[in-house]
């Protein structure tokens, strides 16, 4: 079965990766010697406990999305308007296909750009698990992106317009936030 695939698992990810931001921010808040990152732990919190809950809903709607293309390349094709109804029903539920992995990437590079101050700020003693969970968003947030790409390349060029322009600036910015974390990480590791 080719369901669940690539984009339900980076939902999948995104949702450890908001679990581990979670206990971070739990591990940081009211101790008084991680004081300064409260206000981090907090903003982190107040995105990552919502988009857990999410990343449930969304691996669903991954599967059923392409469930859904699948199901239209099986309509009838036998006279033109069935041909023309079925190429209009691929191409709308192959968005469809790009859309859902498309929120993923969202909500994993908004959790990438949380991160760097929860691993400057937050509990030292769980920094390393900023770091698991930076590894973990920032693989949901290209995984996903990939299957929002291959989805769009089937696509007539003027289908999913929104979303084709803000794939370069996101693909940008998740880069970027990684490497953040990843280097807020190490020089929390070194003190």
């Amino acid at each position: 079965s080719p369901t669940p695939g690539g984009g339900t698992a980076a939902a999948i990810a995104l949702g450890q990766a908001s679990a581990l931001s979670i206990m971070v921010c739990d591990l940081t808040l009211g101790r008084e010697q991680w004081k300064e990152g409260w206000s981090h732990a907090e903003s982190t919190q107040l995105l990552a406990i919502p988009m857990l809950n999410r990343t449930g809903e969304l691996a669903q709607a991954d599967s059923d999305a392409f469930d859904d293309v699948m199901a239209c390349f099986r309509l009838p094709k036998e006279s033109d308007d069935e041909k023309n109804a079925r190429k209009n029903a691929i191409r709308d539920t192959t968005l469809r296909a790009a859309e859902v992995p498309f929120e993923t990437a969202q909500h994993a590079m908004n959790l990438l750009v949380e991160l760097p101050s929860l691993a400057k700020h937050g509990n030292a003693n769980a920094v390393t698990d900023v770091g698991v969970a930076s590894l973990l968003a920032s693989a949901a947030a290209k995984g996903a992106l990939f299957n929002v790409e291959i989805n769009l390349q089937s696509l007539p060029e003027n289908m999913g317009m929104e979303l084709r322009q803000q794939l370069p600036a996101m693909k940008e910015r998740i880069r970027t936030s990684a490497r953040e974390v990843m280097d807020e990480v190490r020089l929390r590791m070194e003190d």
